[in-house]
């Protein structure tokens, strides 16, 4: 494991930041991803057609694939983003705390701020990778985005002093599996309180204070 995992620099947010670009001075490439990332999300990988995503990014055709070699090196560009993304924003609220049993509830905390915004309809990677093929590009990156989480709960859970973090990690990242599950069913933060309250009591169990 990268025992450095939570050592990864992120960039603070500046005090007022400039503008975002319209949608017209993007490039091709940055309107094609957010395109995707807007498409792909809300309604699956499998049922958006490459068409609508080029209608949607108002660019010609010929842009996807001068920037994509199609559409599945898209799907993958798409979840690269979100995993970059999400994990620069859980390190930033890691960021926040200085005991590991401070940033593991931290994560659960973080989960309920992302429930309980408007747009959200499950964890990507969950989604997108029921919709691929096992092997795929894009199926690895979400993969690869859940072994980082798991490996951020392990290393957390051996600071925190746990006899088997490895064991305790895993069942973690269950935990968080399971909430993001149950707020795609059923809507608001309630899944991630419960969760909290949950990893909070597994905590006690397996890293009891010392002294």
């Amino acid at each position: 494991m990268n025992t450095n995992i939570l050592e990864t620099p992120v960039s603070p947010p500046l005090a007022s930041p400039a503008p975002a670009p319209s949608v017209a001075r993007l490039s091709a490439r940055a309107r094609l991803l957010a395109a995707a990332e807007e498409l792909f999300y809300k309604e699956g990988v499998h049922n958006v057609g490459i068409e609508r995503v080029i209608e949607r990014a108002g660019v010609a055709k010929a842009s996807l694939y001068g920037n994509f070699k199609g559409k599945d090196d898209l799907v993958r560009a798409y979840l690269v983003e979100r995993r970059e993304a999400r994990q620069a924003r859980i390190l930033a609220k890691l960021a926040r705390y200085e005991q590991p049993r401070d940033k593991i509830l931290a994560i659960f905390d973080l989960l309920a701020e992302i429930f309980a915004e408007p747009n959200y309809r499950g964890c990507a990677f969950m989604r997108a990778s029921a919709e691929m093929q096992p092997g795929s590009s894009g199926r690895e990156v979400c993969e690869g985005a859940r072994l980082w989480t798991r490996a951020v709960l392990v290393d957390l859970a051996s600071r925190c002093g746990a006899a088997r973090p490895q064991d305790l990690g895993h069942q973690l990242h269950l935990l968080y599996d399971g909430a993001a599950v149950s707020a795609q069913m059923d809507g608001g933060a309630t899944a991630a309180l419960a969760a909290r309250a949950v990893a909070a009591q597994m905590l006690d169990t397996a890293c009891p204070p010392r002294g």
